[in-house]
């Protein structure tokens, strides 16, 4: 694999990182910000909207800028949002460092893919592509409990200065390893995008995902507190619990990847009916430590186990009912899964001021992933309607 696919993954472990490390700092943000809880989950809220909605738009905007100064402008964006982050004496200028981040989180993964591809032999394109995800699914595994121990032993800030430095890594890479001459593939309009949206049977695949991805976000955007609070873990556990929790999610990611492939809307109802009985088990076992870790275990394996198999669904029915559009679709597909963990942190918030409290995050959260199971099955039925229509026509 050519250098430039490395740097290109440093970037891509540097955005992961910074966008799920915030669950594990949300307590030590909300003391030091004097907020609530509820208010520091709008953090995650916020950067995922900034995705869904920045990450077309901009996409679109973008598209006739050559790709190598578009990628370093990203990356200069990502940096500035981080350190914006580092340094915001309050709430409000912290959730538009956010946002900043996020518009360059969106437009980096839109047109990495494209790039990794270009880096090497047409044989070698998914490896390429699959390699600079694997900065997400490691920044997962390892970026978020090492940021977290930093924001717990140094302060938050420094989580961020950690991230904005990483940054500051993949710029440079990118600057000395990433050839001028990129092919420059034709950018998708947002005509192109509301076409997409034109579908009924992609809406409802967009559903499937905001609801199914989303409905774990309502609890694990309070895990730490969860964890702390009702389980009664100590504050310097914290980290190797959510080093578990991340390995249990690289192989529930590769593990999907397999079950989808012959059948994705069968394994997906499947996958979908576990994780919303996880997610009702965990308001149980949330008080057992020995439990917990078991549910989390599980909870983890299957909360990304949907992701290949959602994106594979999309492809399928995109290149059905919208074909001119299939990357378009995929790409919207990306968008609903932040419009999931933006609605599920957002529904955690409310659930936790509630007089529910923090205990009842997973079983709402399992509701949401309930209604993607319904949504999945209802998809599945037309499916075999419209096999069946074909037969007999």
């Amino acid at each position: 694999m050519p250098l430039a696919l490395f740097a290109l993954t440093i970037a891509a472990y540097a955005i992961g990182t910074t966008e799920f490390v915030i669950v594990g700092l949300l307590p030590t943000v909300a003391s030091d910000l004097d907020i609530t809880l509820p208010l520091a989950g709008l953090i995650v809220s916020v950067y995922a909207l900034g995705v869904t909605f920045g990450a077309p738009i901009l996409t679109a905007l973008t598209g006739n800028i050559e790709r190598k100064p578009l990628l370093l402008g990203l990356m200069a964006l990502f940096i500035v949002g981080n350190i914006v982050a580092a340094l915001s004496p309050n709430y409000e200028l912290l959730l538009v460092a956010r946002v900043l981040a996020a518009f360059a989180h969106g437009v980096f993964f839109s047109v990495g893919a494209t790039i990794a591809a270009d880096l090497v032999p047409a044989d070698r394109r998914a490896s390429a592509i699959a390699m600079m995800f694997m900065g997400l699914t490691v920044a997962i595994v390892t970026g978020v409990p090492v940021g977290t121990l930093i924001g717990q032993t140094f302060g938050w800030r420094a989580t961020f200065w950690a991230v904005a430095a990483l940054g500051a890594v993949a710029f440079a890479g990118i600057a000395a390893l990433l050839p001028n001459t990129i092919t420059k593939a034709a950018a998708a309009s947002l005509l192109d995008q509301v076409r997409v949206l034109g579908s009924g049977r992609l809406l409802l695949v967009f559903a499937m995902t905001a609801l199914g991805y989303g409905g774990t976000f309502v609890a694990f955007t309070f895990l730490v507190p969860i964890l702390q609070n009702v389980t009664g873990f100590s504050e310097g556990s914290i980290s190797l619990i959510l080093v578990l929790y991340g390995v249990a999610i690289a192989a529930g990611n590769l593990a999907g990847s397999r079950i989808a492939n012959r059948d994705p809307i069968k394994a997906l109802i499947g996958l979908f009916a576990l994780q919303a009985a996880v997610l009702v088990i965990f308001s149980f076992t949330a008080v057992s430590p020995v439990l917990t870790l078991i549910t989390l275990a599980a909870l983890g394996f299957l909360s990304f186990a949907n992701v290949p198999g959602l994106q594979l669904y999309v492809v399928q029915l995109a290149k059905e009912h919208r074909p001119g559009a299939v990357d378009v679709a995929s790409a919207l597909n990306i968008a609903a899964f932040n419009l999931g963990i933006a609605i599920g942190a957002w529904l955690g918030g409310l659930v936790v001021e509630s007089a529910m409290g923090l205990s009842a995050t997973p079983w709402v959260g399992g509701v949401l992933v309930a209604g993607a199971l319904l949504l999945t099955m209802w998809s599945g039925a037309l499916d075999r309607r419209a096999k069946h229509a074909l037969r007999t026509a």
